[in-house]
């Protein structure tokens, strides 16, 4: 899914330059122009901060992006949009544009070695199970090595952090509430 040209499109209609949305994003201007070129994907939380600055959120840059064609309660793989970066942390979500949406469904996949990076928190909750491979995930500094079937479940205001510590593909059926994008 390409994306630049929507981000290019509201920072315009916004009257910012790529500097000035830099300034209040906190995101190199660099990185903004690469994102709208669509030369890079932005990370979930790279995407988000962009999308604040400039008065919007996740859900509502990516519903307008969705077809618009009748609801219906199956998705393809092939159709569920792509939220990250395919070569490290990749999350595809299940039913976004789903009118009234009270939840967040995500198939994640972790790149050998990929990290989520330093310990984040939100508010909301979130579980998920480790459909493949292992991964490390650690919650207000308690670190457990997930591997296919554990799963878990917290608070996500409680910081916490994702890795893929094998050196393999590893996957995640996960879901979180109220969803954060």
């Amino acid at each position: 899914m390409k994306i630049g040209g929507k981000l290019q499109a509201l920072r315009q209609r916004r009257q910012l330059s790529v500097r000035a949305l830099a300034a209040r994003s906190g995101i190199s201007h660099s990185s903004i122009s690469l994102m709208e070129r669509d030369v890079i994907s932005p990370s979930v939380d790279t995407l988000n901060a962009v999308l604040d600055a400039l008065g919007t959120t996740l859900p509502s840059f990516f519903l307008d992006l969705q077809p618009a064609t009748p609801r219906s309660p199956f998705m393809r793989a092939r159709d569920l949009p792509e939220v990250g970066r395919p070569d490290a942390i990749s999350y595809r979500v299940i039913g976004m544009g789903f009118p009234n949406r009270s939840m967040l469904m995500l198939h994640e996949t972790y790149a050998p070695g990929s990290d989520t990076g330093e310990a984040f928190s939100h508010s909301a909750q979130e579980g998920g199970l480790v459909v493949r491979g292992e991964v490390e995930v650690t919650v207000a500094g308690e670190t457990a090595l997930l591997q296919t079937g554990d799963g878990y479940y917290f608070d996500s205001r409680q910081p916490h952090r994702f890795r893929n510590a094998s050196d393999k593909p590893s996957e995640i059926v996960s879901a979180i509430t109220p969803p954060t994008y």
